[in-house]
C-alpha cells in the first residue's frame, strides 16, 4: 500500500513545501497530497513553472505528487451549484487540473464543501449545474491524464452528496471515464447506513471509486480515535486496491509531524503482521 499524506496541516505550521516533502519522507510516505491554497493564498496565481519546480521538490526528497485535494476551498466565492459562477469556476478548475498535471499528480478531489452549498438555487438546479461543470472538467481531466474525484462529505458539511451511492449517481450521469467517487472514511463513518470496512467491500472494487482518504470519525488521524482501522485496511486488501491511500487530518495529535507520525505508525503496525501487507 502506497500512503501518502495530506499537506495543509504542515504548511499550517509554517513548513516549506520542501520542508513538507522532508518530513514526510523521514517518516516513511512515499507521496503527498496537496491542498492548493497551502501554496498561496490565491492559489489561481500559481503557475504551472510553479508546480513543476514543486514537482522537482518533492522528487528530491523521494516523494511523489499524487494529486490536489480542497480544489476550490480557498477560492469561496466559486460554486458548482450556482449556475452564474459556472464559467468562473469551470476556468478555475481547468487551471488546477493544469498545475496538477504539472506537479506529476493523477488524482484531484472534489470536496469544497462550501462551494457546493445550495442556497436558494434549490436541489434540482443545483445538482444540475454541478453536473454540467463536472462533465466539463472531467473531459480536460482526462486530457491531462488524471481522475477526477467528487467526494461525499458528511452532513455536518453540506447537504449535497453526503454518501458513495450519490456520488456513484453523479459518476454515471456524467459518464467520463475519468470522472470517479471516492471513500474518505471519516465523512463515511458518519454519513454511511453500514460500516466503513462494509462500504470498502462493496465499492473499491467496483472501478467506480478513484482515491481513498484514511481519517477517524473524529478527524483526527488513524490512532487519534477509535475507528477500527484493522477492519478498514483489510477491506481495502481485499478489494485488491491499488491506488493511493492519504492521511487527512483536520484535527491534530500534538504538532502536525507528530500527527503524521503517529498515523503512519497506527497503519504500519496493523499492516505488520502479514509481512508489510493488511492483517487478514
Amino acid at each position: 500500500m502506497r500512503l501518502s499524506y495530506c499537506n495543509e496541516t504542515l504548511a499550517q505550521e509554517g513548513m516549506s513545501f520542501p520542508e513538507q516533502c522532508a518530513t514526510l519522507a523521514s517518516l516513511g510516505y512515499t507521496g503527498i497530497e496537496i491542498a492548493p491554497g497551502s501554496l498561496a493564498e490565491n492559489p489561481l496565481e500559481v503557475t504551472v513553472q510553479d508546480a513543476e519546480v514543486l514537482r522537482e521538490q518533492a522528487s528530491a526528497a523521494g516523494l511523489e505528487i499524487i494529486g490536489f485535494h480542497w480544489l476550490l476551498s480557498a477560492l469561496g466565492h466559486l460554486s458548482i451549484t450556482d449556475a452564474s459562477k459556472q464559467s468562473e469556476t469551470v476556468a478555475a478548475i481547468t487551471h488546477l487540473i493544469d498545475l496538477n498535471a504539472a506537479c506529476g499528480g493523477d488524482v484531484l478531489i472534489h470536496g469544497s464543501p462550501k462551494q457546493r452549498e445550495i442556497g436558494v438555487v434549490g436541489a434540482t438546479k443545483a445538482r444540475r449545474n454541478a453536473v454540467e461543470i463536472f462533465k466539463r472538467v472531467a473531459e480536460h481531466a482526462g486530457a491531462k491524464g488524471a481522475t477526477y474525484c467528487v467526494e461525499p462529505l458528511d452532513p455536518s458539511q453540506t447537504v449535497f452528496i453526503n454518501t458513495v451511492e450519490e456520488a456513484v449517481e453523479i459518476v454515471d450521469e456524467v459518464g467520463h471515464p475519468n470522472f470517479r467517487a471516492m471513500i474518505d472514511t471519516s465523512s463515511s463513518g458518519v454519513a454511511e447506513s453500514v460500516s466503513v470496512a462494509e462500504l470498502i467491500k462493496l465499492w473499491a472494487g467496483t472501478g467506480y471509486i478513484g482515491h481513498i482518504h484514511l481519517n477517524d470519525t473524529n478527524r483526527g488521524v488513524p490512532g487519534a480515535g477509535s475507528d477500527p482501522f484493522d477492519e478498514i485496511l483489510a477491506a481495502i486488501q481485499t478489494s485488491e486496491w491499488r491506488g493511493h491511500l492519504s492521511v487527512e487530518p483536520f484535527v491534530l495529535s500534538g504538532t502536525a509531524t507528530e500527527t503524521a507520525r503517529l498515523a503512519i505508525k497506527t497503519l504500519r503496525e496493523i499492516m505488520e503482521p502479514s509481512g508489510g501487507q493488511c492483517a487478514p
